[in-house]
């Protein structure tokens, strides 16, 4: 493997002039530069960038952990944080761990021992320890969509506002049994859109209709169960809030496989409302989040942070995003 001195030998300059050339440091003469160049490309040389962010102290990359991709909102959040993150001259490593506290301990695991300045993740509320220990060591950690540990930086919407506004929203059209898809109240999201749907039923002076399931929360098949169930014990049903869109879909199929129409006989309602809503056959109502400002927002704290000086850190900031009720076909 071609090193430094190899490139020197070639270009017939100093070592310490191929680097001040290849790493941009200082100025070098443009001819000479351009010999450095086309000897490092004859010898196949590749800088240890690895040895150069030991040296500098940053690596200039960012750790991302999700849930998923597929047909959740996280997708557009994560273009937010790759626009962000390349704006300040970051890269971004992403990790999927389908809601598994052992596949998240893996890869907080991986990126705290790789190449990582800071870790932005949507976790499962498994890992608060580890989480606060990678702090500690001086990786910094925001929190995304879901807010776990307070001592730690988030980026999250208002889920309370999205159950509560969207049984105003019902209850002003009419709506009288509501149900609500929900999830594991362990997760943040579930618990504030649960709190915020309680609470706006019980000042509309409406009954608690809620339906969860056995099966992975973010899926079609979840909402397809979920819904049926609602629909089977409570043969009123005017609406259904979906906490995800996913979940959303998979009510629309079980409406209309019994023959209801949507909006006429039940309406239809998702909570967490990414673009896919908007794409439907039945176009689907919902409470929108700013995913990609969500996204560029979190991928700022933490550059944030890891750029401030170590005696100067910035104090933890939990950001909270208002969402949006979007009326399309479904209501």
């Amino acid at each position: 493997m071609a090193t430094l001195k190899d490139v020197a030998k070639l270009a017939n300059v100093d070592v310490s002039t191929v680097s001040r050339a290849l790493n941009n440091t200082s100025y070098v003469h443009p001819e000479t530069k351009e010999r450095i160049y086309a000897a490092a490309k004859e010898l196949g040389y590749h800088p240890n960038v690895m040895a150069q962010a030991l040296r500098q102290g940053k690596r200039h990359t960012i750790g991302v952990v999700v849930p998923r991709l597929h047909l959740a909102i996280f997708s557009e959040i994560l273009q937010g944080i790759e626009q962000q993150a390349r704006d300040l001259g970051y890269a971004t490593l992403i990790c999927t761990t389908g809601d598994d506290p052992k596949v998240e301990k893996e890869c907080l695991n991986r990126l705290r021992g790789g190449f990582v300045d800071g870790i932005i993740i949507a976790a499962t509320g498994r890992n608060g320890r580890l989480l606060r220990d990678i702090q500690a060591s001086g990786i910094a950690v925001t929190q995304l969509v879901r807010r776990q540990e307070l001592e730690l930086s988030s980026v999250v919407a208002d889920y309370e506002a999205c159950g509560r506004d969207a049984v105003r929203f019902l209850a002003s059209r009419g709506c009288r049994e509501i149900g609500l898809i929900t999830g594991s109240l362990h997760l943040a999201p579930y618990k504030g859109r649960y709190e915020g749907y309680l609470q706006a039923v019980r000042e509309q002076g409406l009954e608690e209709i809620t339906s969860t399931c056995d099966r992975d929360v973010n899926s079609f098949r979840y909402g397809y169960d979920c819904a049926n169930q609602l629909l089977d014990e409570n043969p009123g049903l005017e609406a259904i809030l979906a906490s995800v869109d996913v979940q959303g879909l998979g009510a629309i199929r079980a409406a209309t496989e019994r023959g209801l129409k949507i909006p006429e006989q039940l309406k239809v309602i998702s909570l967490t409302g990414h673009r896919v809503g908007r794409m439907l056959e039945t176009t689907m109502t919902s409470m929108e989040m700013p995913a990609f400002e969500m996204g560029r927002t979190a991928a700022k704290l933490i550059a944030d942070e890891v750029e401030a000086d170590a005696k100067h850190k910035p104090a933890h900031r939990h950001i909270s995003f208002a969402p949006q009720l979007v009326e399309r076909e479904s209501t």
